[in-house]
């Protein structure tokens, strides 16, 4: 894990760097907030995640028109919409975001390898409701602050966060900050190998009680989504399988009526 996190965190330097993330547009929005969404939700809550490409399947959709996408994963019944704005590894964009933001009202999490309180900023700008922090990076100094000052950071700026874990210590970490949601990431991203055991393993150590957790990566069918939330899991985040799939709108639905 130490390495691929770090090449991750340093990718983000240079993007940071280059200016990838000066945006002046500003899209006007409504807030809303993604944890209270799943919270009110009657069926499975998913978060549908918008990604092109990945480490580990390469490019999954090409020209792939976003808008329509988000629209479709909005008709199936997603709580919201995860969009990858992460340019290298996982060719997102921000212009992507702000055309996802445009056609749907739903809450948008802006995903990508958080590292400086200048990638709040632009996710505020452009009208996300929540974003992903990577636990692994902070206990890795690889931030510019460490983990509570940047939620309080994004929770400055109206944005919900998503904590993401790997392992139980950094399970019972994210347990003492004032993160809104945990993630349980099932992937493994040394090897970016996914057991949905992981998410299984972790909280039958520990009851979530209070806190909201999201188990991510390797959901494949509402059989999996019905084992993630026996083990605890409140909300699922699913991306690959609902992107790689011919009709986006009715596969979304097959996981929202999976509880």
């Amino acid at each position: 894990m130490v390495n691929f996190l770090n090449a991750l965190a340093q990718k983000a330097r240079e993007t940071i760097n280059k200016g990838y993330y000066e945006v002046e547009k500003q899209v006007k929005t409504k807030p809303v907030s993604l944890k209270k969404a799943i919270l009110e939700c009657e069926h499975a809550p998913i978060i549908a995640e918008i990604k092109v490409a990945s480490p580990s399947l390469g490019v999954i959709k090409r020209n792939a028109n976003v808008g329509e996408i988000a629209a479709a994963m909005e008709k199936g019944g997603a709580v919201g919409i995860s969009v990858l704005t992460e340019p290298e590894y996982f060719k997102g964009s921000l212009d992507s975001f702000m055309k996802v933001r445009k056609r749907t009202k739903l809450p948008l999490l802006m995903k990508d390898v958080i590292i400086s309180t200048t990638q709040l900023e632009v996710a505020s700008r452009i009208g996300a409701n929540a974003v992903l922090l990577i636990g692994a990076l902070f206990d890795r100094k690889q931030c510019e602050c460490d983990v509570h000052d940047m939620i309080d950071y994004a929770r400055s700026r109206n944005l919900d966060v998503l904590l993401e874990v790997h392992t139980l210590r950094e399970f019972l970490s994210a347990f003492e900050t004032d993160a809104d949601l945990i993630g349980i990431n099932n992937r493994d991203l040394q090897t970016l190998k996914v057991d949905l055991q992981v998410t299984k393993r972790i909280l039958h150590k520990i009851d979530p009680q209070e806190r909201i957790i999201v188990s991510e990566s390797g959901i494949k069918t509402p059989a999996d989504v019905r084992f993630l939330h026996e083990c605890g899991a409140h909300a699922f985040l699913i991306g690959s399988t609902i992107m790689m799939a011919d009709n986006v709108q009715k596969k979304v639905g097959e996981f929202v009526a999976a509880l």
